[in-house]
């Protein structure tokens, strides 16, 4: 071939192959090598290839490695090789930029990123392909359980639901995950730790069946065995993996409650608070911070109220409590951790006394000692500690006197006069100091904090007026109120300030008279909010517009009147007048509408971004909803109230109609089944009717049938007396009998008629109820012509309403008359019937039809006679049939027993023979069998025909015995004929 390139003049080329011609042969070696080794190079070979060239790895070699996982998973090298494949095809990359730089910066491709995501879709399209990385994860081998453990993990960051579904359905999936953490190799189990972590999230199914797999246990045995706080971050795997399983599970807090799991925790926190020297790191800081949240998750006021209070009683039994005490007392604690710890401790204590009482009695150690809550409200309203621990302090203080009236009471005494101590510090002096501070923060965090020791406790309110404050030299005193009044005057004051002040003073007069009483004896202070509401304000004055009104609503709602110059209706036409009714509203929703106040209405615990953010708590969103829809309605004007008056008259007018209606019903109903009773009667009458007619039928054929017997006999002499005088007696007797039948007839036409009069009573009583209703209809509708600008609408449904009733009513009541006309049509149809009858009955009255029945009765009985002797025939010669059939069989029997002991072993030839014997047997006894059965089924049938011919007997007998008690005679061969009708039944029953 040279030879021809060189006289030709062409060039040798040696292109290098390109990656995806590699990647292609080598899958064919894969797919076509029968060798293993052969295919464990070139699976070997993809690995090396698949970080540099993903997308053809991917799309050429995925589903031959799937395959290889489940044909050569014996072979641990090979399977070791595809796995890492996998994995490198479905992981995310980390790009190291700048790697001469000491700081060098990862970065994520995210190309590579989406393209990884798309491979670890492919690769769970199929749930046999998770299952197969599941049966792997319980090889031994680490050359096959670490890979597989990362190319789960991988799977489960990119897509968590449909694996978790697929590792739910697999037998014993979470259990087999559960097993790493028994593994003694560390890779193992801590890789192990990060794939539970992220099995776990979002996920309350598997993260019960992880906690009953004794989770708990082998995780606090981890974080022992690691050193606990000052372990590494095999700890904080632990932690977060506990996080996830105790964090909104209810149930696992439960079992992690009463496994006793609650009191090993606290050894994790008693070296922190003991040693006071002992160094923060990064990771010790980590650890800790973790631990505090897995207590919290414990505590959440999101946590159902029962499982919340039995945890806070097991820390406070165990000691945890007063170690997480101990370390906010502490020096040298890290401000993250004491932020932290606060946070704990404050849900620690939320709603439950015996916590509270406890934390009250906790003292700093200090010289002298003081209240570990003083030392902690000090910190609030210095404006030097940072802002997440100042709103830690105040959340654990909110905490703190939440549904604890005891503690507000201690809180409120230490402003009081008469109890204030001022040699000491107290907690009263440093929220009256933080009030009128220079400090907006401090000024909003000690409002909100004495917003809470007011909260739903009408007596430290009325206390709270007492407070006097010092307003100068050469001045007079000024009252707490007063003076927080006084604030929101000075235009100088910032936002958060004023904001602060609105929603103490909101806190302090709602559900108190009293206060309010207080705050309106000074003229200038309704004036000061109006004209604030009133004016047109800028965007960041919204909020405090919005309070200002709802402040304004509270004087008029829980006002008394005992101020003249400010009662309801006065202050209610100030608002009219000065700020308008609708102007108002909108004031106070646009309170509802900001970001702040959704984001404070989310939780209780105080989180915001920056101190700007701080302009309501939790508690004051709870007030605001319960008390903005009566202060709307509080500021509604009179005629509003005149006409909802008269609405609510109508309303009872129309309660009243819908209970006449409802009686209605009732007697409707009574009515209806009236009908249905006459309904069923009518029923059986006409049931009664059909039964005579067809008698009457029979009466018509049996005379016919005697009227012609009678004119083939008329020669005859030994009729002769019962054609003369039986039938003038059986004249008699049978209209005697249609006498009594039509009185019966005429009785019950009597009570249907006294049925339709009753009926039509009922119905005449409805028409004059219905009469009345539509008066009274008429005069209501006057009525609520008067307060139709206020509730017309409404008025005029019910009205609509009523008529339609009413209307239903009136068709319920024409459907009753049809019903009665009918009923009407058929008593006179059955009077008519009953009159054809007693015609009918009339004009056979002759004894003809005894006559005619007493032949046909004879002629059935010769029929019956004459069958019986054909089955007593039949029945002679089943039974020979029988005996032969029996005879034949005990022969066959005989002939085979003989063959059998004759031929000791038996050939071929014997063998048919045998079998031939054998089904002659069979055959025989299948005759016998079906023989038997049709001897069985004669002897049926002539029983019957037994029973009916005696029957058919005694009836003849009944017919004759009649006959003579009419007076009728019977002649010697029919008396001969019964007797040996007798005779025959005595044979046959000696026979029998």
């Amino acid at each position: 071939m040279s030879i021809f390139t060189g006289v030709f003049g062409g060039k040798q080329t040696s292109a290098q192959p390109s990656g995806a011609d590699t990647i292609g042969k080598l899958c064919d070696r894969v797919t076509s090598s029968t060798l293993l080794d052969d295919r464990r190079d070139a699976v070997r070979a993809l690995k090396a290839l698949s970080k540099k060239f993903r997308l053809e790895v991917g799309t050429q070699a995925l589903d031959l490695l799937i395959n290889v996982l489940a044909t050569d998973s014996s072979d641990a090298e090979i399977t070791g090789y595809a796995l890492d494949t996998i994995y490198n095809i479905v992981s995310v990359q980390e790009e190291i930029e700048d790697e001469l730089d000491d700081n060098p910066q990862s970065r994520v491709d995210p190309q590579q990123a989406a393209l990884a995501k798309q491979f670890a879709e492919i690769f769970i399209n199929k749930p046999e392909n998770v299952s197969q990385l599941l049966a792997l994860l319980e090889e031994f081998d680490f050359q096959v359980r670490w890979p597989a453990i990362k190319v789960l993990t991988t799977l489960i960051f990119h897509h968590p639901s449909p694996v978790q579904q697929c590792i739910l359905v697999s037998p014993m999936g979470v259990s087999k995950l559960m097993d790493l953490l028994a593994d003694s190799r560390e890779v193992i189990r801590n890789d192990g730790l990060l794939l539970l972590i992220q099995l776990t999230k979002g996920n309350a199914n598997i993260q019960k069946i992880v906690a009953f797999e004794n989770a708990f246990d082998r995780l606090l045995e981890i974080i022992k065995d690691e050193g606990r706080s000052d372990g590494g971050i095999v700890v904080e795997d632990c932690l977060l993996l506990l996080l996830n399983l105790l964090k909104k599970n209810s149930s696992n807090q439960t079992f992690f409650k009463e496994g006793s799991f609650i009191q090993r925790l606290s050894p994790f926190f008693a070296q922190q608070g003991q040693d006071q020297n002992s160094s923060w790191s990064a990771q010790k800081v980590s650890n800790v911070n973790l631990m505090l949240q897995v207590v919290r998750c414990l505590v959440s006021p999101s946590n159902p109220q029962n499982v919340t209070g039995a945890c806070q009683q097991v820390i406070h039994k165990c000691g945890l409590l007063e170690q997480l005490c101990d370390i906010l007392m502490a020096m040298g604690v890290p401000a993250d951790i004491l932020t932290e710890t606060l946070n704990t401790v404050s849900e620690v204590i939320r709603g439950c006394k015996l916590n509270q009482e406890f934390f009250a009695a906790v003292n700093a150690p200090s010289e002298p000692p003081r209240p570990a809550l003083v030392v902690l409200l000090m910190s609030m309203v210095n404006e030097k500690q940072p802002f997440a621990l100042r709103c830690a302090v105040l959340y654990c203080f909110q905490c703190f006197l939440y549904k604890n009236e005891l503690g507000q009471e201690q809180i409120i005494s230490t402003l009081l006069p008469a109890t204030a101590d001022v040699s000491s510090v107290t907690a009263g002096q440093l929220l009256c100091g933080g009030l009128f501070s220079q400090d907006p923060l401090s000024n909003w965090c000690s409002a909100i904090a004495l917003s809470h020791a007011l909260k739903d406790n009408i007596p430290q309110k009325e206390q709270l007026l007492r407070v006097q404050l010092a307003a100068g030299l050469g001045n007079p005193p000024v009252s707490l109120l007063q003076q927080c009044t006084n604030v929101l005057s000075q235009p100088t004051n910032k936002v958060q300030t004023k904001i602060g002040f609105l929603v103490l003073l909101s806190s302090w007069l709602a559900n108190c008279p009293l206060a309010v009483t207080h705050f309106l004896a000074n003229a200038g202070n309704v004036p000061l909010l109006t004209a604030e509401v009133a004016e047109n304000a800028d965007e960041d004055k919204v909020l405090v517009q919005g309070l200002c009104a709802f402040l304004i609503g509270l004087c008029i709602q829980f006002n008394d009147d005992s101020n003249p110059n400010f009662t309801k209706e006065s202050m209610r036409h100030l608002i009219a007048k000065r700020i308008g009714v609708e102007s108002f509203i909108e004031k106070l929703d646009s309170v509802v509408k900001h970001e702040c106040y959704t984001l404070a209405a989310q939780r209780p615990q105080l989180r915001f971004e920056s101190p700007d953010m701080m302009l309501f708590d939790y508690e004051f969103t709870t007030l605001f909803k319960q008390l903005e829809s009566l202060v709307i309605n509080s500021v509604n004007s009179a005629e509003e109230t005149e006409a909802k008056k008269t609405v609510e008259e109508h309303d009872n007018i129309v309660t009243q109609y819908k209970e006449i209606i409802r009686e209605q019903d009732s007697e409707l109903n009574s009515l209806k089944g009236n009908h249905e009773e006459l309904r069923k009667d009518y029923s059986d009458a006409e049931r009664q009717l059909g039964e005579y007619a067809v008698q009457i039928q029979q009466l018509k054929d049996q005379y016919i049938l005697l009227k012609a017997q009678n004119g083939v006999q008329a020669g005859q002499g030994d009729s002769g007396n019962l054609q003369e005088n039986g039938p003038a007696d059986l004249s008699i007797a049978m209209a005697t009998n249609e006498t009594e039948e039509m009185e019966k007839l005429k009785q019950e036409i009597d009570d249907l008629k006294s049925s339709h009069d009753a009926l039509s009573l009922q119905v005449a009583e409805k028409e004059s109820n219905i009469e009345k209703l539509r008066n009274d209809l008429t005069a209501a509708e006057a009525r609520a012509a008067q307060g139709e600008e206020g509730g017309g609408a409404k008025g005029d449904d019910a009205q609509a309403a009523l008529e339609a009733r009413l209307a239903e009513q009136q068709q319920e009541i024409s459907e009753l008359k049809d019903q009665v006309a009918d009923e009407r049509t058929l008593v006179s149809k059955l009077k008519a019937e009953n009159e054809e009858i007693a015609n009918q009955a009339s004009q056979s009255n002759d004894n003809s039809a005894l006559i005619a029945e007493k032949a046909a009765m004879s002629t059935q009985i010769s029929k019956l006679e004459a069958d019986l002797a054909k089955l007593e025939i039949e029945r002679g010669k089943l039974s020979t049939e029988k005996e032969q059939l029996l005879r034949e069989q005990e022969s066959t029997k005989k002939k085979l027993e003989a063959a059998v002991a004759a031929t000791p072993a038996p050939s071929g030839g014997d063998s048919a023979e045998m079998e031939r014997l054998q089904s002659e047997k069979s055959a025989l006894e299948q005759r016998v069998a079906e023989a038997e059965a049709r001897q069985a089924e004669m002897q049926k049938e002539q029983d019957d025909l037994l029973v009916l011919l005696s029957e058919t007997d005694e009836k003849k007998l009944g017919y004759k015995e009649k006959v003579k008690e009419l007076g009728g005679e019977v002649s010697d061969e029919e008396a001969g004929d019964d007797d040996d009708d007798d005779d025959d039944e005595d044979e046959d029953e000696e026979e029998d």
